[in-house]
């Protein structure tokens, strides 16, 4: 008779959970929506938050307020919005750093994506490329690699600063060709392409969006380019793993999160209206135009990705020994 209390009592609390549930997805949202970018106004950091705020007030009938919170790498705004209610009126428009790669870093972010947050979807995606000095002999990856290992610590790559995800792409690329390559950091991925512009170094990775241009002008000479498969973003080139390199990959990406404990039926609901709003053509165009594509999925896909790209970037860090304090 005990027993059977307790399955009723069970059963009950899955009903009043499920009611309370859809009654949020019913409501929601009856007031304005805030979505914290923890970086500054005017970066690519802010991509996923100004198109929810083109995207979500059609569908919603309520605004969305964009709060820039910059600061330790992106850490106060993902503190903020780990802080807030999680009732899906605080999100934060994410990106590689902050949901990968700082926390793999560095123990004093924090906290752990993996938990934090409740992914809500996945905005953009994109890829690097490997580009060196048009006068340089490498026309190949195969050409560096050779020579890098022929001439141990004699070729070194430009980095945006120890931690940070180029410095990482450079260890990976250490760890997966054998290459014995030196990182040199510099303040921005704007110098660092400077650096390999004026032979101060003999290459670095950096942004689709930033080399295409110098790409096309023949300022540097493309290699590689980091995705798994080719890219129609660039068609021509091959892709690390075609150059000779195993497993190498490397994605930058920006989403919605939320924190967590959210209501699924919210998170849901959020990730319905920004799938629609990413598959339209208009839209579409706009984030190629960025040198990025938007791949649709469920929040359940968004949270394996974070969560695969933290193990994989937490692993490099220890392997190379890279901590940030």
């Amino acid at each position: 008779m005990i027993g059977h209390r307790i399955v009723l009592s069970a059963i009950a609390a899955l009903c009043v959970a499920a009611v309370a549930d859809r009654a949020d997805a019913q409501a929601y949202p009856d007031k304005p929506i805030r979505i914290i970018v923890p970086a500054g106004a005017g970066g690519p950091t802010d991509l996923p938050a100004r198109l929810a705020s083109q995207i979500l007030p059609p569908k919603f009938g309520q605004p969305v307020v964009i709060e820039n919170r910059p600061g330790v790498g992106g850490v106060l705004g993902a503190r903020a919005v780990i802080a807030s209610a999680p009732d899906g009126y605080t999100l934060m428009a994410g990106n590689t750093s902050v949901l990968a790669v700082f926390p793999s870093v560095s123990a004093s972010a924090g906290y752990d994506p993996r938990t934090a947050f409740a992914p809500i979807a996945k905005v953009s995606e994109s890829y690097q490329i490997l580009v060196v000095q048009p006068s340089s002999p490498w026309k190949t990856i195969k050409d560096l690699v050779d020579h890098a290992k022929a001439n141990p610590g004699t070729l070194n790559y430009a980095h945006t600063g120890g931690g940070g995800l180029p410095h990482l792409t450079g260890e990976l690329f250490r760890a997966r060709s054998g290459a014995n390559v030196v990182g040199v950091p510099y303040r921005s991925g704007g110098e660092a392409v400077t650096a390999v512009l004026s032979n101060a170094v003999h290459f670095t990775f950096e942004s689709i969006t930033i080399l295409l241009p110098l790409i096309r002008d023949g300022k540097v000479r493309a290699l590689a380019i980091t995705s798994r498969t080719r890219t129609p973003l660039a068609p021509d080139l091959p892709t690390m793993i075609e150059a000779g390199v195993p497993d190498y990959e490397v994605t930058t990406f920006n989403g919605l999160v939320a924190p967590a404990g959210t209501p699924a039926s919210i998170v849901n609901t959020l990730n319905a209206a920004m799938n629609e709003g990413l598959a339209t053509p208009d839209v579409k165009a706009m984030i190629a135009r960025l040198g990025a594509v938007s791949p649709l999925g469920t929040p359940a896909e968004f949270a394996a990705f974070i969560a695969a790209q933290n193990e994989k970037w937490r692993g490099v860090a220890k392997a190379a020994n890279i901590k940030v304090e």
